[in-house]
């Protein structure tokens, strides 16, 4: 990059960003000419044409394709950097971009992190909620809980627990339909899972092709454990939900104990350059308590 100016650069960065000469001045809070001369000014200094200019706003050339990858990682080191500054070694408060599944994000962690926020007050915490897996490296997130061992390269990995995927239905269910004794008894209800197919884990999905080689009439598809977890909470049949719940939702019986999952790891992982952020570890550190005390509940009611 040498010779090029960092001003003309950041410029550059807000008009590929937003598309356009006019948000990119509002966002820089720059004339729209002023913008468009500074555009111009590094097109020369770079002898080429970054943007194809239409009627609906600018498009990147390929050779401004691989300038603005390059300013991307230049403003999210640059962003690391300014959270590492404003880490003082008392305080823990800033964004920190948190991803995970959408059933372990919205069962198991969200429902603490009141524990979190009571302790740091001034953190923002953006939970992400998917199964697409985020590019950590490349700062998609910050921290990533996930139910598999990372493979990336440059992170920092620990293993919080293994969960096993079980049968649940509700009590008032149970009462009204009797309990299954044995697996063949399984035909004479309805099976609330996700489809084989869908983004899961592969022991989950496992367990579903498993009961459904018996001969289940009545069958209702989720795309995710939360939903699952709501039909069965509603009493429209037996669910195949993570083990986790068990604590949260004390109305489950578990139904036929000896059909369940192999064991799915849980992983928390973070990328190596934030090893030293107050943030990531504050968060770290608040996870593995929680799972420990999850542990031990859990123990303590089987």
């Amino acid at each position: 990059m040498q010779g090029i100016d960092w001003d003309r650069l950041r410029i550059f960065h807000a008009v590929a960003d937003a598309g356009s000469l006019t948000h990119a001045g509002d966002v820089l809070h720059l004339s729209q000419s002023a913008v468009s001369r500074q555009i111009r000014a590094l097109e020369e200094a770079l002898n080429t044409t970054l943007f194809h200019r239409h009627a609906r706003g600018l498009i990147l050339t390929e050779q401004g394709e691989l300038l603005f990858e390059a300013t991307r990682v230049i403003s999210r080191r640059l962003d690391t950097a300014a959270a590492r500054i404003r880490d003082s070694a008392e305080e823990v408060f800033g964004e920190l971009k948190v991803t995970t599944t959408i059933a372990f994000g919205s069962l198991w962690l969200a429902p603490r992190l009141a524990k979190l926020y009571e302790k740091y007050p001034d953190l923002k915490i953006d939970l992400m909620l998917e199964e697409r897996v985020l590019d950590l490296p490349m700062r998609e997130a910050d921290i990533a809980i996930r139910m598999k061992e990372p493979t990336q390269a440059d992170l920092i990995r620990k293993r919080l627990m293994g969960i096993r995927m079980q049968l649940y239905a509700s009590r008032r269910y149970l009462e009204a339909r009797g309990m299954p004794e044995r697996i063949e008894d399984i035909t004479r209800h309805r099976l609330i899972c996700q489809s084989p197919n869908a983004a899961q884990v592969a022991a989950g999905a496992g367990l579903v092709q498993h009961l459904l080689t018996y001969e289940i009439t009545s069958i209702l598809n989720i795309n995710n454990y939360f939903g699952v977890l709501q039909a069965v909470l509603n009493d429209l049949g037996i669910g195949v939900l993570p083990d986790y719940v068990t604590e949260d939702f004390p109305d489950l019986v578990r139904v036929l104990p000896e059909i369940e999952s192999g064991e799915v790891p849980v992983f928390l992982a973070f990328p190596e350059e934030l090893r030293q952020s107050k943030r990531v570890m504050a968060f770290r550190d608040f996870v593995t308590e929680e799972v420990i005390a999850h542990r031990r509940r859990v123990a303590e009611l089987g």
